[in-house]
């Protein structure tokens, strides 16, 4: 005779440890340490293909190809320890070598000789620009120069039409390079440009000029001659100028002692 299926069902309840057992076998329940080790592992991945992924990835707003090219080579920032030369003309380095090393040295110690105070009078003036010019140029560069160097640009600075500092007081005009970057090089000419800082005034007590830091790049233009290279154009623009340090100015007796005391350098790229 058939059981209704409205009959009450009969529930066995097995032992603990029975009733365990029983649901790992059919129910199929994960057992917790194994459940933890699949959770750190996906977890491990996740954070390495993370790290992989940002370690090839330019900042925002750059490409990888431009931020590839704009990160100098290392051997383009550091001084490579080369003495470029080993003879001078009126006291200014020449015999540059072939190279774009030699052309970033002499760019950088004409720089310094732009940016002397011998720029200041006539004769000295001369000197320098016959000696770092290009002859095919020297001529027109040294009538630009005299026109810049008038005697109302001396005036300016406290100097005579000779450029001679007053009695009692030293006129300042040193340039010194920075650094050096080659922006358009070829065998036979060369453009470079060298960040500058530079001093400028007149030291002493009672001077209305007194002694300054600027900052600004000078933009140097050389032909190689055959035997060194030589200037053919410049062009000078203010900056980078980097922020000015909690410093407190020498007095004009300190600076006047430290001009006459400090001599210049021969630079080498």
């Amino acid at each position: 005779m058939p059981v209704s299926d409205d009959q009450p069902h009969t529930r066995t309840r097995l032992p603990v440890g029975e009733q365990s057992v029983y649901q790992q076998v059919n129910g199929r329940q994960p057992r917790p340490l194994r459940t933890l080790l699949a959770v750190l592992a996906v977890v491990t991945l996740l954070v390495v293909g993370i790290s992989i992924a940002n370690r090839g990835t330019p900042a925002p707003g750059t490409s990888a190809a431009s931020a590839d090219q704009a990160r100098p080579a290392p051997a383009a920032t550091v001084p490579s320890g080369q003495d470029p030369v080993t003879t001078t003309s009126n006291g200014i380095a020449n015999g540059y070598p072939h190279t774009d090393q030699g052309a970033q040295s002499a760019a950088a110690n004409y720089a310094v000789a732009l940016g002397s105070e011998q720029m200041f009078r006539a004769d000295s003036r001369r000197a320098v620009i016959t000696t770092i010019a290009d002859p095919t140029v020297a001529a027109g560069l040294q009538a630009r120069l005299d026109q810049a160097f008038s005697t109302d640009t001396t005036a300016k600075f406290g100097l005579d039409a000779q450029g001679k500092a007053p009695k009692g007081l030293t006129f300042v005009s040193r340039t010194v390079p920075v650094g050096t970057k080659t922006t358009n090089a070829a065998d036979t000419a060369t453009k470079v440009d060298v960040w500058c800082t530079g001093l400028l005034g007149l030291a002493g007590e009672g001077s209305t000029q007194p002694v300054a830091e600027n900052w600004f790049t000078l933009t140097v233009t050389m032909r190689w001659t055959g035997a060194d290279w030589k200037l053919t154009d410049f062009s000078r623009k203010p900056g980078p100028a980097p922020v000015p340090g909690d410093q407190q100015a020498a007095t004009a007796e300190e600076i006047t002692a430290a001009v006459q005391d400090f001599g210049g350098f021969r630079y080498a790229r």
